[in-house]
């Protein structure tokens, strides 16, 4: 039976490894990438790979309702569609009360909208026992200092794949959230570091700020191998059944989560202070 995946944000990170992996395991893939630059050198990795006639190269930005539609018009060739993963993601970071609201509208339409508008796209074309992924993270689930723009996208990402794994729960299509910890890709390596909004010189947050770059330069190497997330979206594609709304991945998300989930917010917020304090 013919198996067809789109993947958005298919050139980097996890995109281009999911992408890969589906192919190899006999899926026709719809690499959906944004700049004509990004898409010959996919090109050229996918030549190398001799995975050119399964994968399938389309012009797509997640943020611009004209090419989504252009987008869409083409999955007639395609359908069904079997598996959407919802890769697309971009980080700003920075201080709530210093970060632009403009900048808070650049996260969403990319990490929220862009997803929202790609399944509306698709869905169409799906038929029972197709799956959407909906890549989210574990900011998803907890915030941090810093972090506003990127984790209340996240946040806002879980409440709308929850609602929408229940509406087509009985058309037998499944929706879920793979929830990766740090992983060494674009998003934390570049996207964040490019796109934080720093504090002025005489900002009362350049302590603050100083001390959560401490955190996260400590936590670098410790960071996991972005195959590891190819490996599970592959295998829960393969799955007839999705048991959970969230799969998360990554050294100690699940011991995070679990304790924002049992610990009073008091106790849980001042570990969380008390970790920054401890950064110099």
């Amino acid at each position: 039976m013919k198996r067809t995946a789109i993947v958005t944000g298919a050139n980097s990170g996890f995109g281009k490894l999911i992408t890969m992996r589906l192919a190899k395991r006999g899926y026709t893939v719809i690499a959906g990438v944004r700049q004509e630059a990004n898409a010959k050198k996919l090109a050229e990795e996918i030549e190398q790979a001799s995975l050119s006639g399964m994968i399938h190269i389309e012009a797509l930005d997640v943020t611009d309702t004209q090419s989504i539609q252009l987008f869409q018009k083409k999955l007639h060739a395609y359908a069904p569609i079997t598996l959407l993963v919802n890769n697309a993601g971009t980080a700003y970071a920075g201080f709530a009360e210093e970060v632009p609201v403009d900048t808070y509208r650049q996260q969403f339409e990319v990490n929220v909208f862009g997803v929202m508008e790609m399944t509306q796209a698709v869905l169409p074309f799906m038929t029972s026992g197709a799956k959407i992924f909906n890549m989210s993270s574990i900011s998803g689930l907890m915030g941090m200092p810093a972090l506003s723009p990127y984790v209340s996208s996240k946040f806002a990402l879980e409440g709308y794949t929850e609602s929408l794994r229940i509406e087509l729960a009985s058309f037998g299509i499944q929706a879920a959230l793979i929830e990766p910890g740090s992983f060494q890709t674009n998003i934390w390596n570049t996207s964040m570091k490019e796109q934080m909004v720093q504090p002025a010189e005489e900002s009362k947050y350049t302590n603050l700020y100083q001390k959560m770059m401490a955190h996260i330069e400590s936590q670098t190497s410790s960071y996991g191998d972005p195959r590891e997330v190819a490996e599970l979206v592959v295998r829960l594609a393969e799955k007839k059944r999705l048991k959970r709304l969230r799969y998360l991945v990554g050294k100690g998300v699940r011991l995070s989560f679990t304790a924002k989930q049992l610990l009073p917010w008091s106790i849980w917020e001042h570990i969380i202070l008390r970790t920054l304090a401890s950064k110099k």
